[in-house]
């Protein structure tokens, strides 16, 4: 009796253990891995959580926050003056007075509507910026997300190579053991094997890391297991425009900006008036006058010359950085479909090569099982057509480049929009 008590305590014991660690092990970060969404949900996802984009939020927000204040009217002034205090009286009446007055400072010539134009125009460069780093981002994740891609195809392709060799070694004890093959046939086949098995864990490897990447570049909570959505497939967009490029318009929007400055200091040297009303109390009659006043600024010595000529000054820099930015976009737009002309190129030279590898292996297998192919041979095609595979993957993620890159100068989220 006491034995099985004694057989039962640990039972017990064990049961409350794995009630209580499998909450833990459920709620663990491994437990909540996942496959990665679509890359257009996850680019819409990291869209709203990237730190890089949280910035230019912020910045643009800043910017529309300025333009509203730059709308506001100046503050008006208010003045208290006593006059005459100790002065000595005039039949006992005291000389004293109290002004009371109020000053309102008037923008003429326009120096509102042009300080509400820079304002504006600032605003347009923010927005200018967070458009073109969202850009930035898309074609960024779009490498990213095609590089997971890659090495899931890499990681199968070893598989199926690890899986071949494992047949061919198969292949080869039996011709040996039929006193086809000499024994060093086995242990070519073991070598090739061998080789398979660390490829098809570097390989592995090179899938975690991707994965890794990708999870850490979208700030994602959960470890991403894979991809659960193609980008290879995807096909060009085309027929936009040069000058959308992202950094065209941001250099254009900077180049309004200094214009809008110089018309800042184009009027800068315009008068500063204000208008003044009040009221005067008078001491030795307790009586009240009105007070009206007017005053402005003399440019006498200072009209701003210097300040407008440096203006337009940076306003030729501006125009300059747009002609800079119109010529690079073009050239960076043609680069770029050539770019992807020539991966869509390799791409079909790749797919004809890998067809044509398989087809050799498969009659190379074929020849070997009949005695007719030496093993030497058919190590060496299916090497040929593992390499070919590899190869038309490479092909596949830089035409997954080219499109981003394509997208990017022309101011389209990569795999996002269709123009």
């Amino acid at each position: 009796m006491s034995s099985q008590h004694s057989l039962r305590a640990p039972v017990h014991r064990l049961r409350a253990a794995i009630g209580f660690a499998l909450p833990l092990l459920l709620s663990s970060p491994l437990a909540q891995a996942a496959d990665a969404p679509a890359f257009g949900v996850l680019l819409q996802q990291s869209l709203a959580r990237a730190p890089i984009l949280l910035e230019q939020q912020a910045n643009v927000e800043a910017a529309r926050l300025d333009a509203a204040q730059s709308r506001h009217w100046l503050n008006p002034r208010l003045d208290a003056q006593a006059e005459d205090l100790g002065a000595p009286g005039s039949g006992g009446q005291s000389p004293r007075q109290s002004t009371y007055s109020i000053s309102q400072p008037l923008e003429l010539g326009g120096k509102r509507a042009s300080r509400i134009a820079v304002s504006d125009r600032e605003s347009d460069v923010a927005e200018a910026r967070r458009r073109e780093a969202q850009i930035a981002w898309a074609a960024r994740l779009a490498v990213a997300y095609g590089t997971v891609e890659a090495a899931q195809a890499r990681r199968r392709v070893a598989g199926d190579e690890l899986a071949r060799a494992s047949d061919d070694l198969r292949a080869a004890r039996a011709q040996v053991e039929a006193g086809k093959e000499a024994a060093v046939r086995v242990a070519q086949a073991e070598a090739g094997a061998a080789a398979a098995r660390g490829a098809e864990r570097a390989a592995a490897a090179d899938l975690t890391q991707a994965l890794e990447e990708l999870s850490a570049l979208v700030g994602a909570q959960e470890r991403f297991t894979g991809i659960s959505a193609s980008l290879f497939g995807t096909a060009p967009v085309r027929g936009m425009a040069a000058d959308e490029s992202p950094a065209l318009r941001v250099a254009q929007s900077e180049r309004d900006a200094s214009e809008a400055r110089l018309q800042v200091e184009e009027r800068r040297w315009i008068p500063d008036l204000s208008v003044t009303a009040g009221v005067r109390r008078y001491a030795w009659t307790s009586q009240s006058g009105y007070v009206v006043g007017l005053s402005a600024s003399i440019p006498l010595f200072d009209r701003n010359r210097d300040a407008v000529a440096a203006a337009r000054q940076r306003v030729q820099a501006a125009d300059a950085r747009v002609l800079a930015a119109r010529l690079e976009a073009s050239a960076a737009r043609r680069s770029a479909q050539a770019q992807l002309e020539a991966a869509e190129g390799q791409l079909e030279a790749a797919i004809e090569g890998e067809r044509a590898c398989a087809e050799g292996y498969r009659l190379g297998r074929i020849g070997y099982d009949a005695g007719r192919t030496s093993l030497v041979e058919l190590l060496f095609a299916r090497r040929a057509w593992s390499e070919a595979q590899r190869s038309t993957i490479d092909a596949r993620l830089a035409r997954v480049r080219s499109l981003a890159a394509l997208a990017q100068v022309e101011g389209r989220l990569a795999f996002g929009e269709t123009q």
